[in-house]
This record gives structure tokens, C-alpha cells and sequence, in this order.
């Protein structure tokens, strides 16, 4: 039996989900942990999944899930929470004995990382290092999906963001890569590295608003900020992109040192990085 948090999916990826119907499909035994009872879990009863409602970051329901786990799926959306979900995850795992936990991170997760939310991710990782888990850490870049998100607020009139000029750089993946990566690693019965970088595609803001289809527009981060209030509706993650764009637009279209696609995706997934255009394509 394995244990996949996130399971019920989301706008933004939702790779939970994914995760679940990859397992299923080789035929493992998933338990699917979910914050509401509603139609998307009753999807994921219905193609054999066994459902839990909890919240993730109560102790009290977390354990129940995690009875007769031996491997877990972790990932946590960008709201508040990410370290009281880590904490009680990481304990009832520490309890039940579990031999490892793929936990969603990201790509520059650190202490000197230039977004609260990363180094929040750093703290994380290192809680469920602590833990003795058999943690694996997928430090993914940001995903195609979020990126639709915004040009979809617009009405995919455009592609707003204060990301400066159309040759700022972004490391990109789709979640389905980190759902394939997630999925392997749950699966593969040998040592594995703990920390696994997932970065399919370096492409520029221009390059991706080509994609979509709609015209790029630099906005001041002020009125950008103003914007996401209105489209996430969560200070976190408002707090966390308006740093991460910052970030990108600083770097401009110069190279990081963790600017590179990954060979996980296709040694750890079973296919190639799926591309801007593959996905600009599925989505239209």
C-alpha cells in the first residue's frame, strides 16, 4: 500500500493525482489522502483507490493514513501549512516505519534561497531527513502549469508578469514529468539519491508566451502583485510569486547554475521531458 497526498489534483499541476493513477495502473494498492469528501474523491474510489479525508496537517489524521504504509507520496500546495504538514507527516512516518517518502520540493530549495517559500522547502527537507524515512527530494522546477494559470486569469488575452524583458530565462517541467519521476521513485526497490532535480525545459518568457498563443506584457511588480491577489487569493502563494518572479527577472536571460534540464526525467520517468510546445498543445 502507498500512500499519495494531494491526491484529489488541482489547477496547478496537481500531481498527486497523477501519481495515483500512474500507481494504479501497475497495479499497486493506493491509499489516497484528501482534504474533502467530494466528487474527485469519489473519481478516485471509483478507479480503485482507497480514500482518506484528513487534514495534513493535523496529527490525529495523519496517523490513522499511515498505518500499514511502507512507502508515501508527499506534496503540499503553495499556502500556508507546509511545515506543520511536514512535521506530522514526517512523525507518523517515523512511527509507522515507512522506507521512504518522495516529497515535492523545489528546484533551489536552500537556506540562502532567494524566495520565503524555498527555504521553507529546505526546512521541510530537512525535517524529513531527520525523520529517517528514506526521503527523496524532488526539487522541480516551476511547472508549464502555473504559467497557464496566469494567462488563463486574463482570459488567455495575455501573459502578464514583471519578468522584465521577452529574454528572461525560466526553468520549466510539467507535472506529469514529476508525477512519471514520483511514480519511479516510489517504485524502484534499490538505493536510491535523495535529492532528485526535475528540470525539463529552459525556455524564455517570450518562448512561452509564443506558446500559449498570447502576447507577453512586463507589468511593474506592484500592479503584478495587485493582480495575484485577485487570481490566487492566498497571501503564500502571492508571497511566493511575486519573489519568484523577482528572482527570474533579476537573473534576466544569464545563465544559474541550476539552469540545466535533467536527465531524470527520461532515466527516472520512462520518456523524454515533455516540451512548452507538447503541452501548449495538450491545453489547447
Amino acid at each position: 500500500m502507498i500512500l499519495v497526498t494531494g491526491a484529489a489534483g488541482g489547477p496547478q499541476g496537481g500531481t498527486g493525482r497523477q501519481v495515483v493513477d500512474l500507481l494504479l495502473a501497475r497495479g499497486e494498492r493506493v491509499r489516497a489522502f484528501v482534504h474533502s469528501d467530494d466528487h474527485r474523491a469519489e473519481e478516485l474510489r471509483k478507479i480503485g483507490a482507497e480514500v482518506v479525508v484528513g487534514d495534513l496537517c493535523e496529527i490525529t489524521t495523519v496517523r490513522p493514513a499511515m498505518r500499514g504504509i511502507r512507502r508515501a507520496y508527499f506534496t503540499y500546495p503553495v499556502t500556508a501549512g507546509l511545515l506543520d504538514a511536514t512535521a506530522a507527516f514526517a512523525a507518523a512516518a517515523r512511527e509507522e516505519g515507512v522506507e521512504r517518502v518522495v516529497e515535492v520540493s523545489q528546484l533551489d530549495a536552500s537556506p540562502e534561497a532567494g524566495t520565503p517559500r524555498m527555504r521553507r522547502h529546505w526546512l521541510s527537507e530537512q525535517v524529513f531527513d531527520w525523520a529517517g524515512v528514506g526521503a527523496v527530494h524532488l526539487r522541480a522546477g516551476v511547472f508549464f502549469e502555473n504559467l497557464a494559470v496566469v494567462a488563463a486569469a486574463s482570459g488567455n488575452r495575455e501573459l502578464a508578469l514583471p519578468l522584465g524583458g521577452r529574454d528572461t530565462l525560466i526553468p520549466l517541467v510539467a507535472a506529469a514529468d514529476v508525477a512519471r519521476v514520483g511514480a519511479g521513485l516510489l517504485l524502484d526497490p534499490g538505493p536510491v539519491d535523495p535529492v532528485c532535480l526535475v528540470n525539463g525545459q529552459m525556455a524564455t518568457i517570450g518562448e512561452v508566451s509564443d506558446a500559449f498563443g498570447v502576447p507577453y506584457v512586463d507589468v511593474p511588480p506592484e500592479e503584478w502583485e495587485a493582480r495575484a491577489k485577485e487570481i490566487y487569493q492566498d497571501e503564500v502563494a502571492v508571497e511566493h510569486l511575486t519573489h519568484l518572479w523577482a528572482l527570474f527577472r533579476f537573473i534576466g536571460p544569464g545563465h544559474h547554475p541550476l539552469y540545466e534540464v535533467t536527465e531524470s526525467i527520461e532515466r527516472v520517468g520512462g520518456r523524454p521531458p515533455t516540451t512548452l510546445a507538447e503541452f501548449a498543445h495538450s491545453t489547447q
